[in-house]
């Protein structure tokens, strides 16, 4: 036991390291695969060379961006002091700023890479069975989960001890610690900067390729989806992959980075007992420091674990009950296992910004966390899942036309923010009532303690999408097909409840952050009386209106680009729509890779300069507020709205794409079935087509910028903080009346005697 203890921090790294080498065994598995005729193995070439043409182009123009932000953090590291105020960073954070970069989009690079060697492989298998073509597909998404956490515990876990050696950290609560823990931002920052332009350039080019393809294909030329007399097809299914595998893959890499280090941050502000100097958690302090990496760390165990039952039989298994139990399994094994890290690890009683707790208290509130995380998959899935009460309503809108689908679906979607808000209001509530701040941290460290699980089973559904697309464009047997889209279709729900899941922990970790950057930034309160406060408020409110806007009507202007040239394709190119000719699908991946680029920054600027802009912008402008409470102001207003826009836009958009597949199988309508190419699947066309940059593009994006904004505001928050702030005079010299006195001698002489000036100092409030 005491080995454990004085060794327990050299534990975390090699947590990361069993995930990448569980990762490689699985990666290596997949490859083994059998990957079917030359045909198929020729579109799935198309495909990875694609998807990794995109990836190019975009790490060309990120590069850039990572060297010029680096260069400014290296620069305000090596800036000591402020108005007399102590900073603690230093240069170095722009070491970290990188590595988080170049980890973020190696763990996007693992997961696409893996996923177009597993789309053929999974179409190969599905010739055989359903069993195998899960078995398959479920384990190139495992490669992709694994490779994500274990990057993100290897990477925080490793810099943590290098940190703590070059800073030499010898206790928990000293300035040392703080320049350790502030470098280490760096690393977050890093992670969500890549992630972002990963998820908008990702969502942009797969929707701008799917509504291309659709528009053109499906409704003009009235061929089925994936053809490959399509043009746009290949961009499609690359879309898939650099999409919902790379941008997913960045995304919770971000997110379950921001997460830990959140709680590390409050974590390191918490006192703990002492016995005769001695701290009494016996790691000398560090224990709520540890507690989250450690969590997640050993939550790579259990989702390994909870692999081993994603499990099914025969055709008729149910393949979403096969996923539930697997993520179910590694959800109570982490709720377990974390009762009695929690009692090994803390001190009885702990104590922050004058609140106090027990350390089975902090249990309680990874417990919240836990089932927070739950509530919020099951929520999600019922508002996006075939067969349920709003995905049938908005199939019996399209009975009626175009506008009512579009009118259904929006509803839905709006009515959907209403219970997952509920339970995450619920969630904050009880992790605060039971350990203070911290709690609500550490509640959101509990709910991605199984990201690895999370990410397979999100990671899967592109993947079958992509089998299915290949199977088409094969022309395979009908049944084939049909256990594809079997997988593609608990594929759309998988992936809707994981981005609920994003949601969910994006809300409860920018509480986190928004704590953390109060602490450092030395605000008592935000109060919305103050004018300036108000404003910045509604500001942030705007802020994902206007992000969503600018990534919607991206997607829509690429989409033109791409339907034209298709249209080109099928008028200048004879012999297409009889096999005879092959289109060029060179030309359409083109399209989406430079529209994406292009349209990615803008709302990627708009996240990372909005906080630097009020927090620099605003400094010693009103001198009853500080900058620091506006950017507050703005912190909370893009947390709640965003929030809000990422729920109702992904399950929108899933409800959408979930009634236009019912139609596959045929659904009843009045008394009438209708099946695929009748009028109300056409309006079932239309609402998906609006639903896939909702729930593809913008609508996940918002809880990177929830959070990319929050670290960006950890990150100058000692550069704008109110104590360094310069005082209107927090002293004032007043001199006080001359007193004269008047006297007559024994002469009779008058003599006017002044007293000496008396100068008293008089408090004044700033």
């Amino acid at each position: 036991m005491e080995f454990l203890q004085k060794n327990l921090i050299y534990f975390i790294p090699l947590l990361g390291l069993i995930g990448i080498m569980v990762m490689a065994i699985k990666s290596a598995w997949v490859n083994k695969q059998d990957a079917g005729d030359a045909k198929m193995q020729e579109l799935a070439g198309y495909i990875a060379d694609g998807a990794m043409a995109f990836l190019k182009a975009e790490w060309k123009v990120l590069s850039i961006f990572v060297v010029f932000t680096a260069a400014l953090l290296a620069y305000s590291g090596n800036i000591h002091e402020i108005n007399g105020l102590a900073l603690h960073s230093s240069w170095i954070i722009a070491v970290a700023f990188i590595i988080g970069a170049v980890f973020s989009a190696t763990a996007g690079y693992i997961g696409m890479k893996a996923a177009t060697k597993a789309n053929v492989r999974t179409t190969q298998a599905a010739r055989t069975s359903l069993s195998k073509a899960l078995k398959v597909s479920f384990t190139g998404g495992t490669v992709m989960g694994l490779g994500v956490a274990g990057l993100a515990i290897l990477g925080l876990g490793g810099l943590f001890i290098v940190f703590l050696q070059v800073f030499n950290v010898v206790s928990a609560n000293s300035t040392e610690m703080k320049t350790a823990i502030e470098v280490l931002t760096g690393f977050s920052l890093g992670a969500e900067s890549i992630a972002l332009f990963a998820r908008v350039g990702g969502g942009i080019y797969t929707k701008a390729a799917d509504v291309g393809a659709d528009l053109v294909g499906k409704v003009e030329a009235g061929i089925p989806e994936d053809d490959v007399r399509n043009p746009a097809t290949i961009a499609d299914n690359v879309g898939d992959n650099v999409g919902d595998v790379a941008g997913m893959g960045a995304d919770l890499f971000g997110s379950y980075v921001a997460t830990i280090l959140a709680t590390m941050v409050l974590g390191q502000e918490i006192v703990v007992d002492q016995l005769n100097g001695i701290p009494l958690d016996n790691l000398n302090g560090f224990s709520p420091v540890l507690l989250p990496m450690v969590i997640c760390g050993l939550g790579i165990l259990f989702s390994i674990v909870g692999t081993w039952f994603v499990r099914i039989k025969g055709e008729d298994s149910n393949v979403q009950n096969a996923l539930n139990l697997g993520n179910w399994s590694s959800i109570i094994l982490t709720a377990i296992a974390c009762y009695f890290i929690v009692m090994f690890m803390l001190p009885p009683h702990l104590h922050l910004r004058g609140v106090s707790f027990t350390k089975l208290d902090v249990y309680y509130a990874i417990l919240v966390g836990l089932v927070v995380g739950t509530l919020m998959s099951m929520i999600t899935e019922y508002y996006t899942a075939m067969g349920k009460g709003p995905v049938k309503s908005i199939i019996q809108q399209s009975g009626t036309g175009h506008a009512t689908n579009i009118i259904a679906g929006l509803s839905v979607g709006m009515k959907s923010t209403v219970a997952p808000i509920l339970v995450l209001a619920g969630g904050i509530i009880f992790s605060y009532a039971f350990a203070g701040l911290y709690g609500v941290a550490i509640a959101a460290a509990g709910m991605m303690a199984t990201t690895a699980m999370q990410l397979a089973i999100d990671a899967f559904g592109p993947i079958a999408d992509n089998a299915g697309g290949i199977a088409e464009m094969s022309q395979l047997p009908p049944e084939v097909r049909e256990r594809t889209d079997n997988l593609d279709a608990v594929g759309n729900t998988t992936a809707a409840t994981g981005k609920g899941f994003a949601i969910a922990s994006a809300a409860l970790t920018s509480l986190a952050l928004f704590a953390a950057f109060v602490g450092v930034a030395g605000i008592d309160a935000i109060d919305i009386y103050k004018a300036p406060v108000l404003a910045a408020l509604f500001v942030g409110a705007m802020i994902p209106f206007i992000f969503s806007a600018l990534c919607i009507a991206a997607v829509g202007k690429a989409a033109m680009e791409m339907v034209q040239e298709v249209r080109r394709q099928f008028r200048e190119i004879p012999g297409i729509m009889e096999y005879k000719a092959k289109p060029e699908y060179e030309k359409c991946v083109a399209i989406s890779t430079k529209a994406s680029i292009r349209e990615m920054m803008l709302p990627g600027a708009i996240a990372l300069l909005a906080p630097i802009i009020v927090g620099f912008g605003f400094k010693g402008v009103f001198p009853s507020v500080s900058s620091a409470e506006m950017l507050g102001g703005l912190l909370a207003g893009v947390t709640v709205s965003g929030v809000l826009m990422g729920i109702f836009q992904s399950n929108a958009g899933g409800a959408w794409d979930n009634a236009k597949k019912s139609f596959e199988k045929g659904v009843e309508i009045n008394g009438e079935m209708f099946y695929k190419k009748s009028e109300p699947h056409k309006a079932s066309v239309t609402g998906d087509t609006v639903g896939d940059p909702f729930k593809d593009t913008s609508g996940p994006s918002m809880n990177i910028l929830i959070k990319l904004m929050s670290i960006v505001s950890l990150v100058i928050a000692p550069y704008i903080a109110i104590s360094g702030m310069p005082k209107i005079k927090a002293q004032q010299e007043v001199i006080k009346e001359v007193r004269v006195m008047k006297t007559i001698d024994g002469n009779g002489l008058e003599h006017i005697d002044t007293l000496k000036n008396l100068l008293d100092t008089i408090p004044v409030k700033p």
